[in-house]
């Protein structure tokens, strides 16, 4: 599901913080897709918030992204979504991040 809860497939783009976009995915190059798990390569830009978010800098940082554990979506039971997502950074990462990051998703 994305912000405005549609369904997508294989999207390029992914917004993770949809109330600022502060952080997303982009240039999502999908390896694997199914109904258990959903694996890319990507890149994540992130927004620094310095000073404040307004004025902050977006920097971009490699990414293998993986959606897991489909559930039903509450609104239509017959379609699946994923509920969880984890970024692994595989070089140089946010400040604060772990090389592991994984957030529940939307429902």
């Amino acid at each position: 599901m994305d912000c405005l809860w549609k369904p997508r497939t294989r999207p390029a783009a992914f917004i993770l913080a949809c109330g600022d976009g502060n952080s997303r995915l982009s240039s999502l190059h999908w390896t694997r897709w199914n109904g258990r798990s959903a694996v890319a390569r990507g890149v994540n830009v992130v927004n620094d918030c310095k000073p404040y978010c307004a004025a902050g800098t977006f920097h971009s940082y490699p990414v293998v992204v993986r959606f897991d554990r489909a559930e039903p979506w509450k609104k239509h039971p017959r379609v699946q979504h994923f509920t969880q997502l984890t970024l692994v950074f595989p070089g140089a990462r946010p400040a604060g991040y772990e090389r592991t990051v994984t957030y529940p998703l939307w429902n």
